[in-house]
């Protein structure tokens, strides 16, 4: 039986399928949407994959995919969503060879992931289905790996309310001003 601590990271590569639509508005010409990935996909950059009409499926990319041992909470909640997915993030092309604009920056099986991701409002995050043979790996590396900590609800420290609390102000330093300091706290001149 093999040790928690050993396989703390997997990886495997996997390539983004992004459909091409024309667009609506004339300042739109494309619409760029990612659709579904390709496990254990070869490396390849907005390949066409299938047209039909003004529809273009692209092969747009391979990225290695990980899966980190601390992010095994992320991941259950991707595959426990109502449709189980995972998540294809694509920025800016900066070298302008894509045909897009876009390039694939990460594949996650990270739900917390894409969500950081979707922080800086610059990139196209989108979640796609998750095909079963997939899902089965990363469920694997799961129950391998996660460990639920049950709810603890903090006890608070107990207040003593039987306490007697004279006034607001130090007794220790002479205020005459002082409107929170109660009369019995403030010393009267010695008669002699």
């Amino acid at each position: 039986m093999s040790n928690r601590t050993e396989d703390w990271r997997r990886e495997l590569e996997v390539g983004a399928v992004v459909r091409r639509t024309a667009g609506v508005t004339r300042w739109a010409k494309d619409i760029w949407t990612p659709v579904a990935v390709i496990p254990g996909a070869p490396q390849a950059f907005w390949k066409e994959l299938v047209r039909d009409g003004e529809v273009v499926d692209y092969h747009a990319g391979t990225v290695t995919m990980e899966l980190f041992r601390a992010d095994v909470e992320g991941y259950l909640v991707s595959l426990n969503m109502a449709s189980p997915s995972i998540w294809i993030v694509m920025d800016k092309d900066v070298s302008s060879q894509s045909p897009s604009g876009w390039v694939v920056s990460t594949i996650t099986a990270s739900a917390h992931e894409a969500l950081d991701s979707l922080d800086s409002g610059e990139s196209i995050v989108e979640a796609v289905p998750i095909p079963e043979s997939l899902a089965a790996w990363i469920k694997e590396f799961v129950d391998k790996h996660y460990i639920e900590v049950p709810f603890k609800k903090r006890r608070r420290t107990e207040i003593r309310t039987d306490g007697v609390e004279d006034a607001k102000g130090d007794p220790r330093i002479r205020q005459e001003s002082d409107v929170y300091r109660s009369p019995g706290a403030i010393k009267k001149p010695r008669l002699q």
